[in-house]
């Protein structure tokens, strides 16, 4: 009653029908699918010596992508690094030098300032932070509307959102520090 009836050969060759918008061949088997799918077992039998290269294979991938991003390499960027108007941005705060660049070399000769015995070092400790946070903050505004009315006037097409505070973001970052890493010279391209 459930038994598959045998079938000839002509009609198995009317089987093969392709239809259209067929694959144009019948379905593998299982078995032929997982034969041509096997490959030769190369992992190591002892499972540190597994673990190590996984580590290896791993450490190589890491070394490629933080160096394609010190290049600024498009395919090696993050998410929020890629795009024309990034690229801009990025360029824009490069050629420049900022105070938000130097704040944090500042506050360190505070600290280190502020060890002395004087009067005038506590007054100094005192009052010079905020006017640095201050001017900083007015520098990164400046900077976030400048570089949102270039790139509006220069890619006209492309996504804008949040370049002005990407560029001031990357402003009060050390220079050497940028990643991805500077494109342009300090001073360089100043039509930017």
């Amino acid at each position: 009653m459930f038994r598959r009836r045998a079938q000839s050969p002509a009609e198995q060759a009317a089987e093969v029908i392709v239809k259209p918008g067929g694959k144009g061949r019948p379905t593998p088997k299982r078995s032929e699918a997982e034969k041509r799918r096997r490959q030769p077992i190369t992992a190591p039998r002892d499972r540190k010596q597994a673990y190590r290269q996984v580590r290896e294979r791993q450490a190589r991938e890491r070394e490629k992508r933080r160096e394609g991003m010190s290049r600024g390499d498009e395919k090696y960027l993050l998410k929020r690094d890629q795009g024309p108007v990034r690229k801009f941005a990025r360029d824009y705060v490069d050629a420049r030098r900022t105070f938000g660049s130097y704040l944090m070399w500042s506050m360190f000769v505070i600290v280190a300032v502020s060890f002395l015995p004087f009067i005038f070092t506590r007054l100094l400790v005192l009052f010079l932070p905020p006017v640095l946070l201050g001017s900083v903050l007015v520098e990164g505004l400046l900077i976030s509307r400048r570089v949102k009315k270039l790139a509006a006037e220069r890619f006209p097409g492309e996504d804008h959102k949040g370049v002005g505070l990407y560029a001031a973001m990357r402003a009060m970052q050390i220079r050497r520090l940028r990643m991805p890493a500077p494109q342009v010279p300090l001073g360089g391209d100043k039509s930017a």
